[in-house]
């Protein structure tokens, strides 16, 4: 990513469309289809949870959806973990997509601390 996109409803919303370039670019396997499903679910919910939390009803509500877009942040860092595993040749590409992961997890966190 060239530069940072701090509207985080746009910057999410890259973070799913780059997952799905990589998922295209994959080798065509049984272990890669398996990952594809599992990453592409977990990284689109990202942010549809996120722009869900937007649109909170009440605070209680805003920090359940910030906490899902955390727990299928934390869970993206683990497909794209074994997918780097299981593409030895793409994992120097891949390897922006796991750091995006992790400081938008982290992000995420602060916005739970910072909202009790």
């Amino acid at each position: 990513m060239e530069g940072k996109i701090y509207n985080l409803e746009e910057r999410t919303l890259e973070f799913s469309k780059r997952i799905a370039k990589m998922c295209k670019a994959l080798e065509k396997s049984e272990i890669n289809d398996v990952y594809i499903k599992q990453i592409m679910r977990s990284s689109t919910s990202v942010g549809a949870n996120y722009r869900e939390a937007n649109e909170k009803l009440s605070k209680k509500d805003f920090l359940h959806r910030i906490k899902i877009a955390r727990k299928e942040c934390k869970e993206t860092s683990y497909w794209i973990e074994l997918i780097i595993d299981n593409n030895k040749k793409l994992s120097h590409r891949i390897k922006s997509l796991l750091d995006e992961s992790i400081e938008l997890r982290k992000i995420l966190s602060t916005i739970i601390d910072k909202s009790k």
